[in-house]
């Protein structure tokens, strides 16, 4: 990408909001445009992460052999009806957007559970069909009184939720483990630290859930976790009635054991049992011919959360004022930001076309009228990973290539350059 064409705005980052660094630092860039509270534009930088999330997601999903499909946002008060729930998240819970006109009255989707019912159901008509999860990746509209974090807690929101369709619960909570597995690849592939969390299950209701926290100092959650187990709990469970139950699920006998966390909720999964099978009439022939109940779990991952968690972890600070982000190269979108002097201007552009050439992408500063000090500023707050100066220094033998994370360099000779960022 040619960075004049990018056209970010020049800011100061002495005025960095210091709680949520990184997220301004690309709302003052211009890369992030709040239309109101909680309702967002995104920019390249943004969007090429996310089509990197989500293509990791897609693939660990396919793995596991999930089928990817695509349900209305728009969705009907009718179809929320047949699970009596369009009064749960319109007025006791107040969470869905509304419309009604003279076609009758709509929902903006705050998530899919009937949506994905009647659609398995008009596939999956026979124990033959069965087992099967579908998924989906696409924006998602909740009610939020009070945003906050930027895209921590939004109005709308990229989510990839998915549906699993069982004979029995034995095969439900076999889908639900491979979900779990699959999550875990995601995250690990993501370069996050996950707390997998036995957590309430709300308004989506069923008898198991699970929530996948991020530890972080800017999540609103209170997990305690067991580094043994690796599974922790929700704070908030222990002021249940019912917490001996939660408690049980992880064999917990003594809480003081556990070690205390802020996280960020990035994921869940819900086993849903039979709960909207039956409520929606919805049944499946069994090898008897009679008609049975299917038994579903639910699963979620923001993809906005991710991203805004990766851009706030790895935030970069030169004696303790924010000089910017670093992203962790393996999901950088750009990998490696090159600036020069006039005198390199044309070895710049042959080392950009070469590495464009090869499929490694790389940021070129062709901006005019501007210093090396401050193109160099500009590639911290881009959060590029890797950084190649050719100034006065460049010796025309060998590039020096910068980790903006920790300011370690490495000498590598220009005929070897494309190898060096195809082996990283």
């Amino acid at each position: 990408m040619r960075l004049k064409n990018l056209n970010i705005k020049k800011i100061n980052l002495n005025d960095v909001d210091k709680s949520y660094s990184g997220q301004d630092i690309l709302m003052k860039l211009g890369e992030l445009y709040q239309f109101e509270s909680g309702i967002y534009g995104y920019g390249n930088l943004w969007t090429k992460l996310e089509r990197t999330v989500e293509d990791i997601i897609i693939e660990e999903l396919d793995n596991v052999g999930c089928i990817q499909v695509e349900f209305p946002k728009l969705q009907p008060k009718k179809i929320w009806d047949k699970s009596n729930r369009w009064d749960t998240y319109t007025k006791d819970g107040d969470i869905m957007f509304t419309i009604k006109n003279n076609l009758g009255e709509y929902g903006l989707a705050p998530t899919a559970e009937e949506c994905a019912t009647l659609f398995g159901a008009n596939r999956l008509t026979s124990y033959k069909n069965l087992p099967a999860t579908y998924y989906q990746i696409g924006e998602k509209f909740r009610k939020e009184i009070r945003t906050r974090g930027y895209l921590f807690r939004p109005r709308t929101f990229v989510m990839m939720d998915a549906y699993s369709f069982d004979k029995d619960e034995d095969g439900m909570k076999k889908s639900y483990e491979l979900m779990h597995e699959a999550y875990l690849n995601i995250f690990k592939r993501l370069g996050i630290k996950i707390m997998p969390t036995v957590s309430d299950n709300g308004v989506i209701g069923g008898s198991v859930a699970e929530e996948f926290q991020a530890a972080t100092d800017l999540g609103e959650d209170i997990v305690l976790f067991d580094e043994a187990q690796n599974l922790g709990i929700n704070k908030e469970v222990l002021e249940f009635e019912n917490k001996e139950e939660y408690l049980k699920q992880l064999n917990i006998k003594d809480i003081n054991s556990l070690k205390e966390y802020n996280a960020v909720e990035l994921g869940n999964n819900f086993q849903l049992g039979t709960k909207y099978s039956e409520s929606m009439g919805l049944y499946y022939i069994d090898e008897n011919g009679e008609n049975k109940p299917y038994y579903m779990g639910c699963y979620g991952i923001g993809l906005g959360r991710i991203i805004a968690c990766l851009i706030e972890n790895n935030i970069i600070k030169a004696e303790e004022k924010i000089k910017g982000f670093s992203l962790p190269y393996a999901i950088a979108p750009y990998k490696v930001h090159i600036i020069y002097n006039e005198n390199n201007k044309q070895e710049a552009e042959n080392l950009y076309e070469e590495l464009t050439k090869n499929n490694i992408k790389a940021i070129i500063d062709d901006r005019e009228n501007l210093t090396i000090g401050n193109r160099i500023n500009d590639v911290y707050v881009l959060g590029t990973p890797k950084m190649i100066v050719l100034g006065n220094k460049f010796n025309n033998i060998n590039y020096e290539v910068e980790n903006t994370k920790d300011s370690s360099k490495t000498i590598i000779k220009k005929s070897e350059i494309v190898e060096y960022f195809k082996t990283i």
